[in-house]
């Protein structure tokens, strides 16, 4: 599944039953919860990179980026808003990148 299939999925849930959908029923909660939720599985992404296990982190950062997506749908911000943000990036050192915030 590429990541503009799982985005497409998650913006055709933000109106299903939250009680047939996870995506729904996280989207439902609103942007907070959704954040929250990418939040949590930012950390245990972070705990399985730090014990070295491979297979674990590799789950955990499915669900970082399924919840990525979720947080940005909260948002009505799209994975080609994101892609195009990284598109104008391209080039540009990310030192310099950063001072320029």
């Amino acid at each position: 599944m590429s990541l503009e299939t799982l985005a497409a999925t998650i913006a055709t849930r933000k109106g299903a039953d939250p009680e047939t959908s996870w995506t729904a029923k996280l989207l439902s909660k609103g942007p907070e919860k959704c954040a929250e939720k990418f939040g949590e599985e930012a950390v245990e992404a972070i705990i399985e990179a730090v014990k070295g296990d491979r297979a674990r982190l590799t789950s955990e950062a499915a669900d970082v980026l399924y919840h990525l997506l979720v947080m940005l749908a909260a948002r009505d911000v799209t994975l080609a808003d994101v892609v195009a943000e990284l598109d104008r990036r391209e080039g540009t050192s990310g030192i310099a990148e950063k001072a320029g915030r």
